[in-house]
């Protein structure tokens, strides 16, 4: 199998299992998501499809995180780069191998926004029993970022509510 041909069988896998998780809440709570070196946690009910990256339109005078439009399913999607935007950096520099793991991950329709955030790899379904422990987010956090969960390894995944984040003047403002 090629390396191509296993990371389109993951990518249909996770696309699989977010469907039966959305139809049975309790089996998993959070799509796990990988931005630059840090991990976060998207909610089941807020988060849409799972795309490989497509060919994105860039949109003049917009800013560095606002990657552009792309054409989704025939549907027109803003496509946020969430690294750019959480950090308020120039649009992040990925290598060769890095764009390879870039998903697009659109709002749940729900919430009525046609927007996908780009983010660096998936790291699968996590339920609140794979955590070991909570943490209040850091103070001066953004209200969208919220608890900080443990898992055994110790590494940290912060829960990011798209509904809040949806609604943020900073995410709307894409201009310069």
């Amino acid at each position: 199998m090629t390396k191509r041909e296993a990371l389109k069988d993951l990518q249909n896998r996770l696309a699989g299992r977010l469907q039966s998780a959305r139809n049975d809440p309790v089996a998993a709570s959070w799509l796990a998501v990988l931005v630059g070196t840090r991990h976060y946690l998207l909610p089941l009910n807020q988060s849409g499809e799972i795309f490989p990256l497509a060919s994105i339109a860039r949109v003049p005078y917009a800013s560095a995180w606002f990657s552009g439009v792309v054409n989704l399913r025939g549907g027109l999607y803003a496509v946020v780069d969430l690294a750019g935007f959480l950090d308020r950096l120039e649009a992040p520099v990925r290598g060769e191998q890095a764009w390879s793991e870039v998903r697009l991950i659109t709002f749940n329709p729900e919430l009525e926004i046609n927007c996908a955030l780009m983010v660096d790899g998936l790291a699968g379904l996590r339920r609140a029993e794979a955590f070991s422990g909570t943490q209040p987010a850091p103070p001066g956090s953004p209200p969208f970022l919220g608890k900080v969960f443990l898992d055994a390894q110790g590494r940290q995944w912060q829960e990011l509510d798209m509904r809040l984040l949806s609604q943020t003047a900073d995410f709307l403002n894409i201009g310069t």
